[in-house]
């Protein structure tokens, strides 16, 4: 009788499908670097700075955001007069109110896309630094229901331990992927001592990115730079790159450190 493997962490992801290796055994992959999509953003004898785009197939979002406003815009105002004479009967009313909520919600989306394809950073890159053995997050976020918020959008830096960490490979059913299946790698961070999962993030977009990464990120803070395999090709520059004909590229911010943040994750203590 075949006995299914549950998680590690609780509570589970609901897409979980299994565990990689823990932060301090030896990496559970043997990859190959032709098969990873970006090479390193950066490493030196204390840090290593790896990619982490969430939002790396963008523009449709932007585009489907401005023709749905544009629709929105010139059937608010065919309809404007049709509704206000719908009022006159409770009937009329009903079908006024529902069309009201229906132009809401198309409204609501259009701004959603607009914000989440042009807002979102280039990059949203993850350092790991081996002396200090901390690991820094540069995550955006966002809101679809608090639209307007200023604290509910945009960057946060997070900071953990690295043997807190834990790493999953997880899928979900979507629109896109292959037969509609997405495969992707998250990272959980643990109470300390314990096996329960008190945060979150997306790690990689792809299986073979996500175990490569993580395989990675290991080699690094165990056994230092010298571990990483040399890349044919030269790291991306997310903040430099040429996109002129995308408008959510041209408008997504460059990735920014905090001061304070940036200087300790690239540096030894004192």
């Amino acid at each position: 009788m075949r006995i299914k493997k549950q998680p590690l962490l609780h509570p589970r992801h609901p897409g979980w499908k299994k565990d990689l290796s823990a932060p301090n055994e030896l990496p559970g992959k043997v990859f190959s670097t032709e098969f990873i999509s970006n090479p390193p953003n950066y490493f030196d004898e204390i840090y290593l700075e790896l990619p982490r785009g969430t939002l790396n197939f963008r523009g449709p979002l932007a585009i489907i955001s401005i023709v749905m406003m544009v629709f929105l815009t010139v059937a608010g105002a065919f309809l404007f007069d049709a509704l206000l004479f719908c009022t006159r009967s409770f009937e009329g009313l009903t079908i006024s109110l529902f069309v009201h909520c229906l132009l809401l919600l198309a409204t609501g989306t259009a701004i959603w896309g607009w914000r989440l394809d042009t807002e979102c950073p280039r990059d949203e890159p993850i350092r790991f630094n081996r002396v200090r053995r901390k690991v820094y997050v540069y995550r955006f976020r966002s809101n679809a229901f608090r639209l307007f918020s200023r604290t509910e959008w945009g960057v946060h830096v997070d900071v953990f331990d690295w043997d807190d960490l834990h790493a999953e490979y997880c899928s979900a059913y979507g629109p896109m992927g292959s037969g509609g299946k997405i495969e992707f790698v998250m990272l959980a961070v643990r109470e300390p001592g314990t096996n329960i999962a008190r945060d979150r993030f997306k790690f990689a977009g792809s299986q073979e990115d996500g175990e490569s990464y993580w395989a990675i990120a290991q080699l690094f803070m165990q056994q230092g730079p010298h571990a990483i395999p040399a890349f044919d090709r030269p790291p991306r520059d997310w903040n430099n790159e040429d996109d002129t004909l995308n408008i959510a590229r041209r408008l997504a911010p460059k990735v920014k450190w905090p001061e304070d943040i940036d200087l300790e994750s690239r540096t030894a203590p004192d």
